[in-house]
């Protein structure tokens, strides 16, 4: 398992360009994956109002996880001594009014549910669940220790 702890290594930041992708790559399929199933229940027992949040929502999640993960690797590759990254305060806030401005739109011009774009934007906070399930299961069955 290459993304958990390792107790030979003493670095506390894995020095490899790719080290991390795999954790990302799981993470946006299990946000995609939520995204999909509560959109395809939402249109099949909820109001069209809620199935149109639950897709924004899940869009915008997806979209904010793409910055982050960027944002962080930038900071990254400038804490391990890379480049400077080209990453400035007011894209940190742009994203943040980017979202809001979305979903603030779209509520005026009513056509998504408020709470449905709130659940769509925590299909994150989802796959980080399910990404701790994960790594508690490998702890548990192959007796992985972390540090």
């Amino acid at each position: 398992m290459s993304n958990t702890a390792n107790s030979v290594d003493s670095s506390p930041v894995s020095t490899e360009p790719n080290a991390d992708q795999g954790l990302w790559h799981r993470v946006f399929c299990v946000m995609l994956t939520t995204t999909v199933l509560a959109l395809v229940v939402a249109a099949l027992f909820a109001p069209w109002r809620v199935a149109t949040g639950l897709l924004l929502g899940g869009l915008l999640s997806l979209l904010n996880h793409h910055w982050l993960q960027s944002s962080v690797s930038s900071v990254v590759s400038l804490a391990l001594g890379g480049v400077k990254p080209q990453l400035r305060i007011a894209q940190f806030i742009l994203r943040y009014l980017v979202v809001g401005a979305a979903v603030f739109v779209a509520y005026q011009l009513r056509v998504v549910s408020l709470p449905a774009v709130l659940v769509g934007l925590s299909t994150f906070v989802v796959a980080l669940f399910f990404e701790a399930l994960r790594e508690i299961y490998f702890v548990m069955i192959q007796r992985e220790e972390i540090n």
